[in-house]
């Protein structure tokens, strides 16, 4: 669609793009990463390194609460997270599938990596959690039934 501007001249609408779904208003110029329909410029997206990557800051993204939650600082981090996560697993393979184990040379860029890894993952927020373990209360009670009637068992021997 054309719209005129003021001197009269033709002038070509911008398109709907991603960011518009996430801003919720056009925005000019943006890059086909910043818009979401590209993964990497001149990058297929469908190879495996890929699909793993888009794979990995989509559950990251989810474990820090979703889009909506998010920086643009830490949906970059995200990003450089899940890409040495990617580079980390390609490492693993190599090393599994030499015959005589890692060189010393891939095992300090892996230990590098790790480091560097462990480091972005700590600036987005990577904590230890504390794992629920309270029994739901239909647990409780067969767990406060088995007990009882073991007692009652106990008693009658």
């Amino acid at each position: 669609m054309k719209t005129h501007n003021q001197r009269g001249l033709k002038r070509a609408r911008n398109k709907a793009t991603q960011s518009t779904k996430l801003y919720g208003k056009q925005l000019c110029g943006r890059s086909k990463i910043t818009n979401g329909s590209t993964l990497l410029p001149s990058i297929d997206g469908r190879s495996i390194w890929a699909r793993r990557l888009r794979d990995l800051i989509s559950l990251h993204t989810s474990d820090l609460g979703g889009l909506d939650n998010l920086s643009q600082a830490e949906l970059s981090l995200i990003r450089r997270a899940a890409t040495l996560t990617v580079e980390l697993e390609h490492l693993e393979m190599r090393f599994a599938l030499a015959e005589d184990g890692a060189e010393e040379g891939q095992l300090k860029t892996y230990q590098m990596t790790v480091n560097t890894l462990r480091r972005t993952l700590e600036a987005l927020g990577l904590k230890r959690r504390a794992r629920d373990i309270t029994p739901s209360l239909a647990e409780y009670t067969r767990i406060k039934a088995r007990e009882k009637a073991e007692a009652v068992e106990a008693e009658a021997t």
